[in-house]
């Protein structure tokens, strides 16, 4: 059994219209969702063996105020990625033999992160977690799945189950939606 996170970046600021979008930082509201989102995943009780990171800008950003003890691996194949690249980028970074990891947290974009979720779970293990996150996989949004493989080699669809599922909405109801 292997443990796989999924860490979405916190709301990005659109204010600078000439910024590269991976150049583009947090706003308020993603700087808190940040700290939110942190809190509870140091609470949460995963130990991550290694934290696999998107190198944008409001990647690094999210990672700082979430999650500041952590050092990241930052990979460039996750900027805006497919859930191909995803899981390649998985294998890459997990180890191997003795070394391996156990469990393993990624911090990346959507719509990869989401699409990794869909392709993962299996259909008889879709559970209420799994239709929230069907629905919306929002800015900052954290979710755990168990992986039923020995190693991340062997990480393909279907052989997981979603078992915790955080947006910081549910931890705090300012960070609700806008509207």
């Amino acid at each position: 059994m292997k443990i796989l996170g999924l860490l979405r970046h916190a709301k990005s600021d659109w204010d600078d219209t000439s910024q590269r979008d991976f150049d583009r930082g947090l706003n308020a509201r993603g700087r808190r969702g940040a700290q939110v989102i942190g809190a509870h995943i140091r609470d949460h009780g995963v130990t991550w063996d290694r934290l696999i990171a998107s190198p944008a800008v409001r990647v690094k950003q999210t990672l700082d105020a979430a999650l500041p003890d952590v050092t990241p691996v930052f990979d460039q194949r996750l900027y805006l990625a497919s859930f191909d690249t995803i899981a390649e980028t998985i294998e890459a970074h997990a180890g191997s033999g003795a070394e391996e990891a156990q469990a393993l947290l990624i911090c990346g974009h959507n719509p990869g992160l989401q699409d990794v979720l869909l392709e993962l779970v299996a259909p008889g293990k879709e559970n209420d977690l799994f239709r929230e996150a069907v629905v919306k996989f929002p800015t900052a949004t954290y979710a755990v799945l168990e992986c039923d493989i020995d190693h991340w080699a062997d990480l393909k669809r279907y052989c997981a189950k979603l078992v915790h599922f955080a947006r910081p909405r549910d931890l705090d109801p300012a960070l609700g939606p806008e509207g």
